[in-house]
């Protein structure tokens, strides 16, 4: 039996076969990923309905199971707010490096071969889409 929250197999095959640098999007209700993201990574649809699974659910249990080294979000146009980001910045481990990047740049990023998973939520708040970057699972060694 696993013991991490996550516990969908799609996203833990996805995962399993992603390695140091890949990247996975957790994608708000309005993310063009049909258009807008590398056609070799592995999709999921987890938007049920409007606001049903929220991407801050996604991001706990991913945070559960992998090593973040990054993460990325949209940049906001001038007099936009996007709360969520603010929350994914608390709920993200302390000092992990944010970068915000324009629209097209985020969307080029997602567009990488290193975009291993795109997860779709139902989410319905802006801006709401954030990259992660694996990173290295430090083990100890044998002495």
């Amino acid at each position: 039996m696993l013991t991490t929250k996550l516990l969908h197999p799609d996203i833990l095959a996805a995962l399993a076969r992603s390695g140091h640098f890949s990247q996975v999007l957790i994608a708000d209700g309005n993310y063009p990923a049909a258009s807008r993201s590398s056609p070799t990574a592995a999709k999921v649809f987890l938007n049920l309905m409007p606001g049903v699974v929220k991407t801050t659910e996604v991001l706990e249990a991913l945070l559960d199971t992998i090593v973040v080294q990054e993460a990325a979000m949209m940049q906001l146009p001038p007099g936009e707010e996007a709360p969520v980001q603010d929350t994914y910045v608390r709920m993200l481990p302390s000092g992990l490096p944010v970068k915000y990047l324009e629209r097209y740049a985020f969307y080029d990023a997602v567009c990488s071969p290193n975009t291993t998973l795109v997860i779709l939520t139902g989410d319905t708040r802006r801006f709401a889409n954030l990259l992660l970057t694996i990173g290295v699972v430090k083990v100890a060694q044998p002495s």
